[in-house]
């Protein structure tokens, strides 16, 4: 279950965002996790819930951005939404591909009283 080393980086990252400013809590974080990143978005909310007692995350909002997939054919340069990160291009049919979008898995703000 990679979710647990996840969250623990998230709450590591915040807590050093706090400690920069000269403290505060959190009370809003929003995360952007790709639907091909590979993350249980389930798994991961049931682990903060765990995780983020006690600490500078405890008690905030966390809204969660969930990129859809794109990807770029290497071959026909088709660019075509992937459900799965094995997806050929619908055009063309070959595997090889750059993706978009979709394996994002970044914090993208943090709002601190």
């Amino acid at each position: 279950m990679h979710e647990l080393s996840i969250v623990t980086s998230i709450i590591k990252t915040a807590k050093k965002e706090v400690e920069t400013i000269g403290g505060g809590k959190i009370v809003e974080i929003y995360l952007e996790i790709g639907k091909l990143s590979g993350v249980e978005i389930q798994s991961l909310n049931f682990i903060w819930e765990l995780c983020a007692n006690g600490t500078v995350l405890q008690d905030s909002k966390v809204t969660i951005l969930e990129p859809e997939g794109s990807a770029k054919c290497a071959e026909c340069d088709t660019e075509f939404k992937l459900e799965k990160i094995y997806d050929s291009c619908p055009k063309c049919d070959s595997p090889f591909k750059n993706i978009i979008s979709g394996k994002e898995l970044k914090i993208k703000k943090l709002i601190i009283n």
